[in-house]
């Protein structure tokens, strides 16, 4: 896993060229954004077992068979595994906000998923629809502008919102 300045300077080693004007610009921002990105990362995490709980709770709401007798959801201990994996998801995403990288949610998280739900039996849809209800739960809490470093914070909530939307797809 490389956090955004490893593997800048990483890809420009391996042409042997100098980092361009461009490069210095974009991490300079990402340095500048330092304490929006720890605020987002501390809410989310803050809040984590709030997120998932109620992105279970709507998604077993929008999707009632899931728990009924039979459900993939069915029985505590499938329950538990659900919420497991879904805790799973987020935790991952958040290390992804916190390097501006990707690579360590699909690397250690992503990478696989979609074939071990299969082999369970464990419905793909249903995952992506829990992993956006979490997304749309932590956007509300990390996007709240009370008690956070000020400024524009649309780029980096976009960016929140690509990793969602990748562990979504990633499932599906």
């Amino acid at each position: 896993m490389f956090d955004a300045f490893a593997k800048v300077v990483s890809q420009a080693d391996a042409r042997g060229d100098y980092l361009t004007t461009s490069q210095l610009d974009a991490l300079s921002a990402m340095v500048a954004d330092g304490n929006k990105r720890m605020d987002t990362v501390n809410r989310i995490t803050s809040n984590a077992s709030t997120i998932v709980a109620n992105a279970a709770r709507a998604l077993f709401a929008e999707q009632p068979a899931l728990i009924a007798p039979g459900g993939n959801a069915y029985t505590s201990r499938r329950m538990a595994a659900c919420l497991r994996d879904m805790e799973i998801i987020l935790r991952y995403i958040t290390y992804a906000i916190f390097a501006g990288d990707a690579s360590v949610l699909d690397d250690r998280c992503l990478n696989g998923l979609k074939e071990t739900y299969l082999a369970l039996g464990t419905p793909g849809a249903s995952v992506a629809v829990g992993v956006q209800k979490m997304k749309d739960a932590a956007l509300a809490i990390a996007g709240d502008t009370n008690g956070i470093t000020r400024g524009d914070c649309s780029a980096l909530m976009a960016e929140v919102a690509s990793y969602f939307d990748k562990a979504a797809s990633a499932v599906a």
